[in-house]
């Protein structure tokens, strides 16, 4: 067994391997105060026949006993992946993916399991330094040590992998992942950040992360197995030179097609009149053909960026597609809008419910709900394909969890806007961005719907082509300028900052400087956008759509919620039943009235307010006599509130008995005239009878 560590903000950081899992090409044990993960890598020892692509999949799981818990449902056991898995398995996925040999394509498998969940709130990052390590000690062709961080800010103050309860202080949420020379990775989001601030960050994080990269290294160097050696097939230089006479001339016209579809059949087309000629009666060349004919048209849309600043569209590198918006555009939901960038649409809608429709989520941090969820659906027509309709997959998931995380950040407060808020994003068409679309096409759904959001919101993606010296950003990228491209950059925010961020790197990493370069060419694009959405809906509309629920709050003392409750809910049913509203009461005593019709919602106040009412001194009040004693009776002014009214204060004329001038069950104006300390009420029938008739309550 071999074990390493590091210090890291006051704890230590362990990576352990020899001990379990052996029979894995790589497997380490990633300990961080009370957190413990297991990474295991295995590659197979062939290749797949036919196989041109490298098939990677990273999954991640959570073990509910690594918090001391047992799964509900009724096979106590884990089932399907979480959403949180998910996205962590993307998150582990993005930063190791770039780094392994080009030319290895034999199936490989990587798997984060977590064993102990401590309240550091760091196994996703553990996650991706374990992968990196199990790797690293392997014979998988994986060519160079990552690591993560996670960064917080609380005061102005950078802190590395804060905890759950400084995260839910912190104004910034990133986390960064890097290898020793570069950053390769960010995700997260902050409360309108500055791009200085973010850059701050991402610096503030690599600092740390150059340190566990010297322990992964340290390791490596210990126990490390020799590598896989690589045999990619090998394609002549005659090919190639028919390939590139072949196409080359009619590649460079259907490039510059703008329109995707046109320009996707034009290639198509040539692709397959290359396949019928160059292949050979005596063999198959299709695929080396096909590897030739992707090379060629990476290098030319590649180069004519570099060199002529032209985009396959016909865009400068700075340029934004067209773009429209439209609102209002579904009569029955409660709010809706169509963003329309170039060759992508996102239809948006709003649908507001009450704390009942709050999503519950059982984590091994705990039971906690959501009442902002943002929902992402792709569909085949979106892209001209034909593909059976499934639940949604990770990318779909990643994608709504990026447009939620930059719009989360304008969502009122509940106690400002006491609604439940679902947004669904269909993409009706897409080519480039359609995550930025849904963000810019929400912000409006939302103000449709009349949810006063704090502040507009949109995104923007970037891409990057870089050679040698020669370094081009753009903004708004096509689909075609991600796949070949070397960056993946995605910015949302409002004209103040930065809600959300997401950058990957598919080279080595980028520098600081061309960072800089991106973050500010992203923030004009995105104030181009803003202003171009402003112009349809400058902002939320006043009143919520006619079809959306009408809540009314109201705070009561926490003492009186059982009075409201009833035993066994009883009295709150009955509420519910006379007056057909929704009710929820939480522990603060906060009542949340929901309906769509203003006098039943106003007649449930009224009920409760009755029954939560207390006597106040020097009010009169028509009371309902519920006993009668020798010294006077006993009336009731409120619904569970007595006093008592002497004999001496029933009447001005002296008298012998009680029931000389009232009787148990007689209605009776009286006056409160003392509530003593300890809260018991004295009444006078005789001054409430010298009081003017309007002044009873």
């Amino acid at each position: 067994m071999t074990k390493i560590d590091i210090e890291v903000r006051g704890k230590r950081l362990s990576i352990e391997t020899g001990r379990i899992a052996r029979q894995a090409d790589g497997a380490v044990v990633v300990q961080y105060g009370d957190t413990v993960i297991l990474a295991t890598a295995v590659a197979d020892k062939g290749i797949k026949e036919g196989l041109d692509f490298f098939p990677l999949t990273i999954d991640y799981q959570e073990k509910t006993y690594a918090a001391g818990k047992i799964p509900g449902g009724f096979f106590k056991r884990e089932g399907r992946p979480s959403e949180k898995e998910i996205l962590t398995s993307r998150l582990i996925d993005r930063p190791i993916r770039p780094l392994f040999s080009e030319g290895f394509y034999s199936e490989t498998q990587g798997i984060v399991s977590v064993l102990s969940y401590g309240e550091e709130n760091i196994s996703d990052v553990l996650g991706i330094i374990g992968m990196s390590s199990a790797l690293m000690i392997s014979d998988i062709p994986f060519n160079a040590p990552v690591a993560a961080v996670k960064v917080g800010r609380i005061g102005g103050n950078l802190i590395i992998n804060p905890d759950i309860k400084e995260v839910e202080e912190s104004d910034l949420n990133l986390v960064v992942a890097g290898t020793e020379h570069a950053v390769v990775m960010v995700e997260g989001g902050g409360l309108e950040i500055s791009e200085a601030d973010l850059l701050e960050a991402i610096d503030f994080a690599h600092k740390e992360i150059k340190l566990i990269v010297e322990l992964q290294e340290e390791l490596a160097s210990k126990i490390g197995k020799q590598k896989r050696g690589l045999n990619p097939p090998v394609i002549d230089d005659a090919l190639v030179e028919a390939v590139r006479d072949f196409a080359l001339p009619r590649m460079k016209e259907a490039i510059k097609i703008p329109d995707k579809l046109r320009r996707q059949e034009a290639m198509d087309m040539l692709l397959q009149e290359m396949i019928t000629s160059l292949n050979q009666a005596e063999e198959d060349r299709t695929r080396a053909i096909s590897q030739v004919f992707y090379d060629i048209e990476k290098q030319l849309v590649r180069r004519m960026i570099l060199e002529e600043s032209i985009r396959a569209d016909g865009r400068r590198p700075d340029e934004i597609r067209h773009i429209s918006c439209e609102v209002s555009i579904l009569p029955r939901t409660h709010g809706s809008a169509l963003f329309v960038r170039g060759e992508t649409q996102s239809l948006v809608v709003t649908t507001l419910g009450t704390a009942d429709d709050e999503q519950r989520i059982d984590a091994l941090e705990g039971e906690t709900t959501k009442a902002f969820m943002l929902h992402y659906n792709f569909p085949p027509f979106s892209v001209g394909e034909v593909k059976p309709l499934r639940s949604p997959g990770r990318r779909e998931i990643g994608h709504g969890a990026l447009a939620e995380r930059a719009l989360k950040a304008v969502i009122p407060q509940k106690t400002d806007f006491p609604y439940t808020i679902r947004l669904v994003s269909d993409i009706l068409e897409s080519n480039g961005s359609s995550s930025m679309a849904t963000v810019c096409g929400g912000t409006l759904a939302l103000m449709d719907a009349g949810v006063p959001i704090k502040a507009p919101v949109a995104g923007i993606a970037m891409g990057l082509v870089s050679e040698g010296d020669k370094t081009v950003i753009l903004t708004d990228i096509l689909g075609l300028e991600d796949h070949l491209g070397d960056m993946d950059f995605k910015v949302t925010g409002t004209a103040n900052g930065i809600t959300a961020f997401q950058m990957d790197i598919k080279t080595g990493g980028v520098s600081r400087e061309i960072m800089q370069r991106a973050l500010e060419q992203a923030r004009k694009g995105r104030l181009y956008i803003l202003q171009k959405m402003l112009e349809v809906m400058p902002m939320p509309r006043e009143g919520l759509h006619p079809n959306a629920p009408r809540i009314y709050t109201l705070r009561i003392k926490t003492d009186k919620i059982r009075d409201v409750i009833g035993t066994g809910g009883k009295v709150i049913r009955g509420i519910i039943d006379q007056t057909g509203v929704k009710i929820d009461i939480d522990d603060t005593g906060l009542i949340n009235i929901a309906s769509s019709d203003e006098v039943s919602a106003q007649k449930a106040i009224d009920i409760i307010q009755g029954i939560v009412a207390e006597a106040e001194l020097g009010k009169i009040y028509l009371g309902k006599v519920k006993r009668v004693v020798d010294f006077g009776a006993f009336v009731e002014i409120l619904p569970g509130t007595e006093g008592l009214l002497h004999i001496s204060q029933i009447s001005e004329k002296r008298i012998a008995k009680v029931t000389d001038e009232i009787n148990e069950g007689d209605e009776v104006l009286v006056k409160v005239i003392e509530i003593d300390k300890m809260g018991r009420i004295r009444l006078s029938r005789k001054e409430a009878m010298r009081e003017k008739p309007s002044d009873k309550r």
